[in-house]
C-alpha cells in the first residue's frame, strides 16, 4: 500500500528522477509552456510552484536555494561580451525566474501553474498534458477537439 507515501517514482532512480524533473521546470521557465506526460506534469508542477515561492522572496539565500534545486550552472566560456549578454537576456534561468515570472505572481499565494491534458501520444498512447504558468506569463492554451474521419475539401 502507498498510503502516505508523497514521492511519485516516475520509474526512474532518485538521481535521474530528480534531474528530470530539473531540467523539466528549467524548460518551463524558458519556454513559459511545455508538453509532457500528466504523469511528470503533476510532479514537476510540484517543484515549479516550489520554486516560485522562492523566487518571491527575492533574497540571496533565496536565489542560492533554487540553483541548487535547479541544478543551474552558468554559461561556462564564452567568446565575447554580446554572447554574455545574448545568454543572461534569453537563457538564464535564475534571472528569468527571479526578474519575470516571480513578480507576476507577487499577489497570489499558491497555484503558479495549471496541467492542460491534450489527449494521448501516437507511439505508445501516454496521456499527454501542457504544463504552463497561470498568470500573464503567457497567454492560456486553447485546446481544439480533433476532427476524425473528415478530411477538409479544397475551395477553388
Amino acid at each position: 500500500m502507498r498510503h502516505r507515501k508523497n514521492t511519485a517514482k516516475l520509474g526512474m532512480k532518485s538521481q535521474h528522477r530528480r534531474a528530470t524533473l530539473a531540467n523539466l521546470v528549467c524548460s518551463l521557465i524558458k519556454h513559459k509552456r511545455i508538453r509532457t506526460t500528466v504523469a511528470r506534469a503533476k510532479v514537476a508542477r510540484r517543484l515549479a510552484d516550489k520554486v516560485v515561492t522562492l523566487g518571491k522572496e527575492g533574497t540571496l539565500a533565496a536565489r542560492r536555494l533554487a540553483i541548487a534545486r535547479l541544478n543551474v550552472h552558468g554559461p561556462g566560456v564564452l567568446p565575447d561580451k554580446e554572447a554574455r549578454q545574448r545568454w543572461h537576456k534569453n537563457e538564464d534561468i535564475i534571472r528569468i525566474l527571479f526578474e519575470e515570472i516571480a513578480p507576476a505572481f507577487k499577489d497570489r499565494n499558491g497555484g503558479y501553474t495549471r496541467v492542460v491534458r491534450v489527449g494521448n501520444r501516437p507511439g505508445d498512447a501516454a496521456e499527454v498534458a501542457i504544463l504552463e504558468w497561470t498568470s500573464s506569463v503567457v497567454a492560456p492554451v486553447v485546446v481544439e477537439p480533433e476532427k476524425k474521419g473528415k478530411k477538409e475539401e479544397k475551395k477553388s
